[in-house]
């Protein structure tokens, strides 16, 4: 049966790492909201001309366009046949929300969600080490904050909706994806 997951987990903790894992040994469709966007921006699609309004103008994409997005890709036949997982969406605790019961009206829900627990120590050290010119210390200590407020309520979300899987993502990759196929063998 096919899977639907979240990755949930502040810059660097290591989602894109394990998502890539997880595709190779897992039959799911990987979706980032950033490849929706830019899908959406570069076909010009309807969505893709609302959205570039606000980010011309240098303004947040308001829920709604974006989970429209996200919707119109979920109902994708590779998705329908393969399941999902989902990276960086849902943002808020309303796109959590609209997700969960746009899965319920198309008979679907979340499998589990995978969050990747990093202390802060470990998440500025890794983030210091990309060596991007944006990444200064004061920059990433401001994108941890701005994402904590963001990703914690959603780990208390789905914690009560009981899929919240919290896995070590201090630890070498191996170990790491140990911990992920043990949630999802056993989903």
């Amino acid at each position: 049966m096919a899977k639907n997951l979240i990755l949930l987990g502040l810059p660097g903790a290591g989602k894109g790492t394990q998502a890539d894992f997880i595709v190779k040994d897992y039959a799911t469709v990987h979706i980032s909201t950033g490849d929706i966007f830019r899908a959406n921006l570069t076909n010009n699609t309807d969505l893709g001309k609302k959205a570039r309004e606000y980010m011309d103008a240098g303004d947040l994409v308001p829920d709604e366009i974006t989970n429209a997005m996200v919707a119109d890709r979920l109902s994708q036949a590779d998705v329908e046949k393969d399941g999902f997982m989902l990276d960086g969406y849902p943002r808020n605790e309303a796109q959590a929300e609209f997700l969960d019961n746009y899965l319920t009206e198309n008979g679907k829900s979340i499998s589990a969600t995978l969050y990747f627990k990093v202390s802060d120590s470990l998440l500025r050290e890794r983030l210091l080490g990309r060596g991007r010119a944006d990444d200064t210390p004061e920059v990433i200590d401001n994108r941890l904050e701005v994402n904590k407020k963001a990703n914690l309520p959603l780990v208390d979300y789905y914690d009560k909706a009981g899929v919240l899987n919290t896995i070590d993502g201090g630890r070498e990759l191996a170990e790491v994806y140990h911990d992920v196929r043990d949630v999802l063998d056993n989903l």
